[in-house]
C-alpha cells in the first residue's frame, strides 16, 4: 500500500497532465529528467564544484559512455546499468543517493527510472533550450467547438482525457470578463447593454477591437511589465530615497497602447540610447535598466554596490526574457541548467558599462539622466531627439561623503555607456572584491543559448536583438506563456519565472510552441496575440466546476472550463473607483499619494507620508507613489509586488485583512458612499430597483431573488440603526474627502452606503469569473 500510495503521489505531481493512460512511453523531459534534476544533478550536474565521481547525468555521453568496463545507463538492460543498480541496491555504501542526502528517490520514481531504461533510454535535450517548432493543428472529433487554432490544441487534450469543454460562458459574464482581463476595469452598463443586444456574428470580436483600441488597455497591461521590471517612486534600501522615473512608465504605457512590436519594445528598452539617431523617447525607454534598487548608505562601499546593480540587471533579464534562474551562477556553475558562471559573467559584462557611481546620491535621481522637454510628453519633432546626459559629477556632502550630483522632478534616469569599456572579470564567488584577474570576459550569451558567432555580440544592442531572434529558443516562449498566465491565472509553463529543468513542464507544450511561433511570425504584434487569446473558445468557456472535475483537474491544467481569479490588488481598487464614479481618466503625470496615515513611514524614516488631495486621490492604483520599504499596505494585503525585485508571478493568500480592508478601508468606505448616491440617483424608486441597480454596477449581472431579499433585509436593518443613531450615519457619510451629497437624507445615504459595501464586498466583486 504504501508504494502504491507514492506512485499516486508522484503522477499528481508530474505526470497526471500529461500521461492519457497507464501504456504510454514514458516522455524523458517530462517525467525522468525532472527526477534527475532533483535527486541527482547536486552531485552529478553542471556545477563542477560539487561534481562528484567525474558523472554527470545531465549529458548524453556521460550517461551511456563506458566508464571502467561498465555503463550507466545500457539502453534496454537494466542488469547492466550502473545507474539501475545503484538506485535499487540495499548496500547503504552503494545506494545512490546516499543515505545521508535528503534527496531520497521514492519507490514510484526508482520504478520510473527502471522503465524509462527497459523502454530503451530515450534521450532529448532540456525542451526549452530547443528552438520552438510550430505543428499543424491537431485533428479533434468537435470541430464547431473551436474559435481559433488554440482550441485545437486544448481540444485534443480533453479528448484524449475523455472531457468535454464547458458551455460557453452566459454573454453578463464574458463582457466583464474580457473587459475587466483587457483594461482593468469593469463594463459599465451601457457597455453591457450594447453587448448583450447585439445579435450580429462577430459581436464579441468587435467588443474585443474596441477594448483593445482603449487607452485604460495600456495602463492595464503596464502594471505587470512593471512588476517584472521593479518599477517605484524610490530607491530602496535603508534611506529608500525618492526617484523620478515616472517618465519611463509613461512610456510603457504609450507603448502598449500604440501597439509596438515587443521586438521593438525589447530594443528600445535595453539598448535604446544605442539606436542610430535615437529619440528621446527610445532613452527613456532605457530607464528599464535603471529601476533596481540604489543604495545611499553613507558607510557602503560604492564599489560593492556598483557591482549589485549589474547583478540586478543581468538576474532581470535573465527572468523578464530568458525565464531562466541565471542568478543562480553568479557565485558558482548552476546546478542544474547548462549556465557556467563565466556565462553569467559574460552577460554581465553587456551591462557593465554604465557611468554609475555605487552610492546613491541623498535624494533625487543618481546618473546618468537626462532632462525631460516641458511639453513633455507631447513632444515636437525637435523636441524629440537625442539629448546627452549630463556630465557625471561627484561632490562631496557635508558629511564628507562622496555622492554623485543628484538629477531633480524634471529629469529621469537612463542607461548611457562609456566611452571607454569596463574590464569584466569573473568574480570569485560572486564577491565584488575576488575579481580573476586572470582573464578579461568580453561580452557574450551563454554557449548553450549561442545562435551566431560569439564576437558578433559586443554590446547591449547586439544582446537586445539576439533575444528576439527567431532562432532564440527561449524569448517567445516565455513572453506568450506570461500573456496566457495574465488571461487564465496560471502559465502554460506554471513557473513562468522558471523554464530550466528545474521548472515545471508545460502543461501543453506543442499549444505554448505555436503560439511562440505564432508571436514571431505576426510580428511581435501584442495586441494580436491578446485577441487571439481572448476570443478562442477556451477564453469564453464557462468557468463553473464541478466535483467531479475539481477532483480531476483541481487546478484547471486541462482548462475543460474558463477562468476564475481573484482580482490583482491593483484591479480590485480600481474597480472600486469605477463603479463609484470617483475614478479620474487622466493619463500618466508623477505618481500620487493616496489615502494612508501620516505616520505609515514612521518606522523607517521621519518623513510624514504628505497625502495629496483632490483628483489624485482618485487616480488608478498604477499611478499610486511606490515606497519599496512601504509599499501601500492595501496593495500588500492583496499580494501586491514589492517591487525590489523583477517578479513575473505572483501567490495569492485568502486572508481576513482583505474582507477587513474592503470594509473599513477609507477608500473603499468613501466608494461606497459615492456608490449609495449612484444608486439612490440612478436607481428608479423602488428599493428592488435600486438594489438591482446597485448589484449589476458592481458584478455586471442581476441579482437573484434571494441575494435581492439578504440584501433588502441588510438595508432595513441599517436603516433602522441609522434612525436610532444619527451621529453614527453622519460619521460613516464624513469618511473621505469627496463632499457628500446634501440634497439625499443621511439616514437613507448612509443606510444604503452599507448595502453598497456589502455589495462591493461580495467574492464576485473581487474576482474575474
Amino acid at each position: 500500500m504504501k508504494t502504491i500510495a507514492l506512485h499516486s503521489v508522484f503522477f499528481a505531481g508530474f505526470a497526471f497532465i500529461f500521461l492519457p493512460c497507464a501504456f504510454a512511453d514514458i516522455d524523458f523531459n517530462r517525467e525522468v529528467l525532472p527526477i534527475l534534476s532533483d535527486k541527482c544533478f547536486h552531485c552529478h550536474g553542471p556545477d563542477n564544484e560539487t561534481l562528484e565521481a567525474d558523472l554527470r547525468l545531465d549529458q548524453a555521453e556521460h550517461v551511456f559512455s563506458e566508464r571502467d568496463g561498465y555503463r550507466i545507463v545500457l539502453p534496454g538492460n537494466t542488469e547492466e546499468s550502473e545507474l539501475i543498480r545503484r538506485i535499487r541496491s540495499r548496500d547503504p555504501d552503494e545506494r545512490m543517493p546516499p543515505s545521508h542526502s535528503t534527496r531520497q528517490l521514492s519507490p514510484a520514481e526508482i520504478e520510473l527510472l527502471t522503465n524509462w531504461v527497459k523502454e530503451g533510454a530515450k534521450w532529448t535535450t532540456h525542451w526549452a533550450f530547443e528552438p520552438p517548432q510550430r505543428t499543424a493543428s491537431p485533428t479533434v472529433h468537435d470541430v464547431e467547438w473551436t474559435q481559433t487554432p488554440i482550441d485545437r490544441f486544448i481540444l485534443q487534450r480533453l479528448e484524449r482525457e475523455g472531457l468535454k469543454p464547458a458551455k460557453p460562458a452566459d454573454r453578463e459574464t464574458l463582457v466583464r470578463r474580457v473587459t475587466l482581463d483587457l483594461t482593468g476595469l469593469p463594463p459599465t452598463l451601457d457597455e453591457i447593454d450594447t453587448f448583450i443586444n447585439d445579435a450580429s456574428p462577430n459581436s464579441y470580436e468587435r467588443l474585443v477591437d474596441r477594448l483593445l483600441a482603449s487607452p485604460r488597455y495600456g495602463e492595464h497591461m503596464a502594471r505587470p511589465w512593471l512588476d517584472a521590471a521593479r518599477y517605484a517612486d524610490t530607491d530602496g534600501y535603508q534611506n529608500d530615497r525618492t526617484r523620478y522615473m515616472w517618465p519611463w512608465r509613461d512610456w510603457v504605457i504609450m507603448a502598449l497602447n500604440e501597439g509596438m512590436p515587443f521586438d521593438q519594445f525589447t530594443i528600445e528598452q535595453l539598448a535604446g540610447d544605442m539606436l542610430p539617431n535615437a529619440t528621446l523617447y527610445q532613452q527613456i525607454a532605457t530607464g528599464f535598466g535603471r529601476n533596481h534598487r540604489i543604495n545611499s548608505e553613507g558607510g557602503s562601499i560604492p564599489a560593492e554596490w556598483a557591482v549589485e546593480y549589474v547583478v540586478d540587471r543581468v538576474d532581470t533579464l535573465g527572468t523578464v526574457w530568458l525565464g531562466l534562474t541565471i542568478g543562480c551562477a553568479r557565485c558558482h556553475d548552476h546546478k542544474y541548467d547548462p549556465m557556467t558562471q563565466r556565462d553569467y559573467y559574460k552577460l554581465f559584462a553587456f551591462f557593465n558599462n554604465v557611468p554609475e557611481w555605487g552610492l546613491g546620491p541623498n535624494n533625487g535621481n543618481s546618473p546618468p539622466f537626462i532632462p525631460l522637454p516641458k511639453s513633455w510628453p507631447h513632444l515636437s519633432t525637435d523636441e524629440n531627439c537625442l539629448i546627452a546626459p549630463a556630465p557625471y559629477e561627484l561632490v562631496t556632502t557635508q558629511t564628507s561623503v562622496v555622492r554623485p550630483k543628484p538629477g531633480g522632478p524634471e529629469t529621469v534616469m537612463v542607461m548611457h555607456e562609456l566611452s571607454e569599456p569596463r574590464e569584466t572579470y569573473l568574480l570569485r564567488r560572486g564577491q565584488y572584491n575576488q575579481p580573476d584577474r586572470s582573464e578579461v570576459l568580453s561580452p557574450g550569451v551563454p554557449s548553450r543559448l549561442q545562435t551566431r558567432a560569439p564576437d558578433s555580440l559586443t554590446n547591449r544592442l547586439d544582446l537586445a536583438k539576439w533575444l528576439v531572434e527567431p532562432s532564440n529558443p527561449l524569448t517567445a516562449r516565455v513572453i506568450v506563456n506570461r500573456y496566457w498566465q495574465e488571461f487564465f491565472g496560471t502559465g502554460i509553463v506554471a513557473t513562468s519565472e522558471n523554464f530550466g529543468v528545474q521548472g515545471e513542464p508545460p502543461s501543453h507544450p506543442e499549444l505554448l510552441d505555436w503560439l511562440a511561433t505564432e508571436f514571431m511570425h505576426r510580428d511581435w504584434d501584442v495586441k494580436a496575440m491578446h485577441r487571439l487569446i481572448v476570443t478562442s473558445a477556451t477564453y469564453r468557456q464557462s468557468s463553473a466546476t464541478s466535483n467531479k472535475l475539481q477532483v480531476r483537474d483541481p487546478d484547471n491544467r486541462l482548462l475543460a472550463r474558463g477562468p476564475r481569479v481573484r482580482l490583482s490588488a491593483h484591479e480590485i481598487r480600481d474597480c472600486a473607483l469605477a463603479v463609484s464614479g470617483l475614478m479620474s481618466n487622466r493619463i500618466g503625470g508623477e505618481s500620487v499619494k493616496p489615502y494612508m496615515p501620516a505616520d505609515i513611514w514612521s518606522s523607517i524614516s521621519n518623513n510624514k507620508y504628505k497625502q495629496d488631495h483632490g483628483e489624485s486621490l482618485y487616480r488608478r492604483s498604477l499611478y499610486t507613489y511606490w515606497r519599496r520599504t512601504i509599499p501601500p499596505p492595501t496593495m500588500m494585503t492583496f499580494n501586491a509586488a514589492e517591487r525590489e525585485v523583477c517578479l513575473v508571478r505572483k501567490g495569492h493568500t485568502n486572508s481576513p485583512l482583505q474582507a477587513l480592508t474592503l470594509m473599513n478601508n477609507v477608500a473603499f468606505v468613501e466608494a461606497s458612499r459615492l456608490m449609495a448616491e449612484r444608486i439612490l440617483r440612478e436607481g428608479g424608486k423602488s428599493l428592488e430597483t435600486q438594489i438591482s441597480y446597485g448589484v449589476r454596477v458592481c458584478i455586471s449581472r442581476h441579482p437573484r431573488l434571494k441575494e435581492l431579499n439578504v440584501l433588502r433585509d441588510v438595508y432595513g436593518d441599517f436603516l433602522a440603526e441609522f434612525n436610532a443613531n444619527e451621529a453614527a450615519a453622519e460619521k460613516l457619510l464624513s469618511v473621505g474627502e469627496f463632499p457628500r451629497a446634501r440634497d439625499l437624507d443621511s439616514i437613507q445615504l448612509a443606510a444604503m452606503t452599507m448595502v453598497a459595501s456589502t455589495i462591493m464586498n461580495l467574492d464576485e466583486a473581487v474576482t474575474k469569473e
